[in-house]
């Protein structure tokens, strides 16, 4: 069988063509998923040593919540800054010692790239949440509900308080259990490295 020039030139060209997409398929991007956190792992000290960052990055629940306006947003709505994420309650002795610090943290480091985002998980009444607040001097700091608790069980948060640090893609990269003082020098240090990776 007889092959003309022609044919053997496109075949060929046909063949660089899948190799170079191929290639590009399997070239690493700098996303979370190759984001090397171990430099910010070594940086804890304090309380920060309960924060746990995770190997991996993980999904967070898309399910939606009650802003303090009375409307629905959801976690991805924040895509684009670091977001440390708290879950809490009225009830919660640890999360009336926590917050006034969170709030503190919100007033050095919130911006464009950085924000404190709370979040009340079950039955809170809008009065005590704002109670809570104003019993301990928080003015900055939203008053977001979970009623249903739908967000914090998507993301298997069943003691608080919980926080979690939440990337620029909107994924969860780290999780500290229980109460921390997060306007400590090592907190603010942590999160800064974190949101200047995310810049890079």
């Amino acid at each position: 069988m007889k092959v003309n020039g022609s044919a053997l030139v496109y075949t060929g060209l046909a063949a660089i063509a899948i190799a170079a997409l191929s290639f590009v398929a399997l070239k690493p991007t700098a996303t979370a998923e190759t984001r090397d956190f171990s430099a910010v792992v070594d940086m804890r000290d304090g309380d920060m040593r309960k924060l746990n960052f995770h190997s991996a990055p993980k999904e967070v629940s898309q399910n939606s919540f009650i802003t303090e306006d009375g409307g629905e947003a959801t976690l991805g709505d924040y895509k684009g800054k670091v977001v440390l994420l708290n879950f809490w309650a009225t009830w919660c002795a640890p999360c009336r010692h926590e917050m006034p610090m969170l709030s503190e943290l919100q007033s050095e480091l919130s911006g464009a790239d950085f924000e404190v985002v709370t979040l009340a998980t079950g039955r809170n009444m809008v009065p005590a949440m704002q109670k809570f607040f104003d019993e301990i001097g928080v003015d900055n700091l939203p008053l977001h509900r979970d009623p249903k608790q739908a967000v914090a069980r998507e993301m298997a948060v069943f003691g608080l308080p919980a926080t979690i640090i939440m990337d620029r893609d909107g994924k969860e990269i780290a999780r500290l259990q229980g109460d921390a003082d997060w306007s400590s020098e090592n907190a603010r240090a942590i999160l800064s490295a974190v949101i200047a990776m995310g810049n890079s």
